[in-house]
C-alpha cells in the first residue's frame, strides 16, 4: 500500500495551493482518509478528515473555513484544497488512511494505518 502526496512548494500568503493524495496497492473507498501536518519545532496535528463516503468531514479550528478535503474514489485520491493560506501553516503534510471501515472521520493519528511520505508546503509572508 503506497500513498504518495503532490502539490506542495512556495506559495505567497493569501495564496491557495491544491494537495493530492494518490493510493495504490488497495481501495479506500470504504475508509476515512486524513490529512495531517507537522510544523517545524511542533508535534504533528490533525488537519482535516473526511469519511468513506465523503459525507462527513472535520476540521481544525486553526484551518476552518480556508481548507477543504475531498475524495475521488474513482480515482482512490483524497484532495486538500487550501485557500488564505497564512505563514503559519507551513509544515509538511501528510496523508493518511485507516484501515478498517467507519462511517465518520478519524482525528487521531493512531487511528490511521497507512501514512504518505510528507509534502512541504511553505507560505511566505
Amino acid at each position: 500500500v503506497q500513498l504518495v502526496e503532490s502539490g506542495g512548494g512556495l506559495v505567497q500568503a493569501g495564496g491557495s495551493r491544491r494537495l493530492s493524495c494518490a493510493a495504490s496497492g488497495r481501495t479506500f473507498t470504504s475508509n476515512a482518509m486524513g490529512w495531517f501536518r507537522r510544523a517545524p519545532g511542533k508535534e504533528r496535528e490533525f488537519v482535516a478528515g473526511i469519511s468513506w463516503g465523503g459525507r462527513y468531514t472535520g476540521y481544525a479550528d486553526s484551518v476552518k473555513g480556508r481548507f477543504t478535503i475531498s475524495r475521488d474514489s474513482a480515482k482512490n485520491t483524497v484532495y486538500l484544497q487550501m485557500n488564505s493560506l497564512k505563514p503559519e501553516d507551513t509544515a509538511v503534510y501528510y496523508c493518511a488512511a485507516a484501515s478498517v471501515h467507519s462511517a465518520s472521520y478519524f482525528t487521531e493519528m493512531h487511528e490511521y494505518d497507512y501514512w504518505g511520505q510528507g509534502t512541504q508546503v511553505t507560505v511566505s509572508s
